[in-house]
C-alpha cells in the first residue's frame, strides 16, 4: 500500500537525575560533595532510507519515545547517556511541525540525518558544590510527514491512456495493468538505464477533469510531480474510447496550471499512444492540426516509437 502522508508524535528522552552524595573516610575531617551528574536523554532521529519508498510503517507506529538518560551517582560517576532513536523515513519527505504549521526540512538527499527532538539534558550532581538538580524534560513534538516522490521523469495522462504499460516497457516497473480505468491506484517509480543513464520515472494515477480541486485524490497525485523535471503528457488515440485527443491535451494542460503554475511551466514531452489500433490515424491528424512541434508517436503494448522517446527525454534532460 502507497502512503504519502501520516502524523507522528515523537517525544525525546528525559534527562537523568543528579546525585547528592558525599564522601568521606577517616581522613577526612569534612565531608566531600562526589554527587555525579545524569546522562543526556536520547535525541530522535530522522534519516533518510534509500530501502524506504512510502511512509507505509507510520500507519500503525504513530509514536516514538526515546530513552531516558542515567541517573548519576557517587563517586563524581556521571550517568550514562541514552542511545538516539533513529527513524528511517522515504526520500522526498517532507516534515512539518503540526503546532506551527511550519516546515523543518525537505528531506530531498540520501543520507541527510536530522535531530527532530533534542534529548534532556542530564541534570547536575552536587560535586559541582550546590544541590543537585533534576534532568530536563525532552522535546516533544506532533509532526506531519508529507511524501513526494523524487522522480526525473513523470507520466501524467487521463485515465486508460496507456501509462501502466507505458513504464512497463520503458523500466523495470511492475504497475497492474487492465483494460479499465484507474488501474493504478498510487504512483509506481521504474527506473531507466540507458548509456550509463539512469532515469527514474514516475507514473502518475490517472487524472480527471477537477483533479486540482481534489477530484479522484487528483491533487494527491499531483504533488508527486512537483519535483520532476520532465513531464510526459500521454494523451490517447483510440477512437474507441470516445476520447478526444486535442481535448484531452488542452485539459491536462489546465489542470497542471490550476494545480501550479509551476507545473505548467515544465517541460513537457507529447506523447500519441495507440497508434496500431483501428481509427488512430484520424486522431492523429486532429491532433497535428495544434501545430506541436515536437510529438512522439508511440504504440506502448506494440513497442512502437519507443527508442525514439528515449532519445527524446535523454535531450530534454
Amino acid at each position: 500500500m502507497f502512503i504519502d502522508e501520516a502524523k507522528i508524535f515523537v517525544r525525546a528522552g528525559l534527562g537523568g537525575n543528579g546525585v547528592n552524595s558525599f564522601y568521606s573516610d577517616k581522613y577526612t575531617r569534612y565531608s566531600k560533595p562526589d554527587g555525579g551528574d545524569g546522562g543526556n536523554g536520547g535525541d530522535i532521529i530522522l534519516k533518510t532510507d534509500p530501502n524506504i519508498l512510502t511512509l507505509y510503517d507510520f500507519k500503525f507506529n504513530k509514536y516514538f519515545k526515546a530513552e531516558s538518560g542515567k541517573h548519576g551517582s557517587g563517586k563524581n560517576k556521571k550517568g550514562k547517556d541514552a542511545p538516539n532513536l533513529v527513524i528511517k523515513v522515504p526520500l522526498g519527505t517532507i516534515v512539518r511541525d503540526l503546532d506551527s504549521d511550519c516546515i523543518i526540512r525537505d528531506l530531498n538527499e540520501y543520507g541527510i540525518e536530522i535531530v527532530i527532538a533534542k534529548g534532556g539534558q542530564g541534570g547536575r550532581g552536587n560535586q559541582h558544590k550546590h544541590e543537585a538538580t533534576n534532568g530536563l524534560a525532552g522535546e516533544e513534538k506532533n509532526l506531519l510527514l508529507e511524501l513526494k516522490l523524487i522522480a526525473q521523469v513523470g507520466i501524467i495522462g487521463f485515465p486508460n491512456a496507456g501509462k501502466s504499460t507505458l513504464i512497463n516497457k520503458l523500466t523495470n516497473a511492475k504497475s497492474r495493468i487492465g483494460n479499465y480505468p484507474f488501474t493504478t491506484k498510487e504512483p509506481i517509480l521504474g527506473v531507466i538505464n540507458n548509456d550509463d543513464l539512469r532515469i527514474i520515472v514516475a507514473d502518475i494515477p490517472g487524472l480527471i477533469k477537477g483533479s486540482h480541486l481534489g477530484k479522484g485524490l487528483g491533487d494527491r497525485f499531483l504533488r508527486h510531480i512537483e519535483r520532476t523535471s520532465i513531464l510526459i503528457h500521454l494523451i490517447d488515440l483510440d477512437p474507441l474510447n470516445g476520447r478526444d485527443p486535442v481535448s484531452d491535451y488542452r485539459d491536462l494542460n489546465t489542470e497542471l496550471s490550476n494545480y501550479s503554475q509551476l507545473l505548467s511551466r515544465k517541460k513537457q514531452i507529447v506523447v500519441l499512444n495507440k497508434i496500431d489500433v483501428e481509427g488512430a490515424q484520424e486522431n492523429l491528424k486532429k491532433f497535428n492540426s495544434l501545430k506541436i512541434k515536437e510529438v512522439c508517436v508511440i504504440s506502448a503494448l506494440k513497442g512502437i516509437g519507443l527508442e525514439e522517446l528515449v532519445e527524446t527525454i535523454k535531450k530534454k534532460i
